[in-house]
């Protein structure tokens, strides 16, 4: 009788993005609508900036969610966070977000902004689990549609 090889499993890691993620990101961001959807070089671009941090998450491979944000003095912002639909409600939000407040922390940042469409409750309500709090609103923040942003900020404690 012949014994199957066990199944092997990759344990997701959450890294710093490199070029080659890029496809995979533009990708990911394409099939999350509430997601800002720039183009392959302008991810590229972002992350070569100053004070940029750009996250992904990888198992078995694949590129399955990634985080883009970037530092200004004591302030930091986070431009946009993805997670495969597929492996979405499995905790790698907030790997992600986990992993980038503590890089901003360690840049001396003492607080964190980021913007959600108004209508993305989801991501509203997780960005509050997070310990994000709603600070004000932005009338037609966003297009196709139009839409007004919730802006929302994380104080870093020193």
């Amino acid at each position: 009788m012949e014994r199957e090889e066990p199944a092997v499993y990759s344990v997701p890691i959450v890294r710093f993005f490199r070029p080659a993620d890029v496809g995979a990101v533009v990708v990911i961001s394409g099939e999350s609508p509430d997601s800002a959807n720039w183009s392959k070089e302008s991810y590229l671009k972002l992350v070569e900036e100053n004070g940029s941090i750009a996250l992904v998450i990888e198992a078995a491979g694949n590129i399955t969610a990634f985080l883009i944000g970037k530092r200004a003095a004591d302030q930091a912002e986070i431009f946009n966070l993805a997670v495969k639909g597929e492996h979405r409600r499995k905790g790698m939000g907030t790997a992600l977000l986990s992993a980038a407040l503590k890089e901003f922390a360690l840049e001396n940042v003492k607080s964190v902004y980021l913007e959600a469409r108004e209508s993305n409750t989801n991501a509203i309500a997780f960005y509050e689990k997070c310990g994000f709090t709603k600070t004000g609103r932005r009338n037609a923040y966003y297009r196709d549609p139009d839409e007004a942003a919730l802006t929302m900020v994380k104080e870093l404690k020193g």
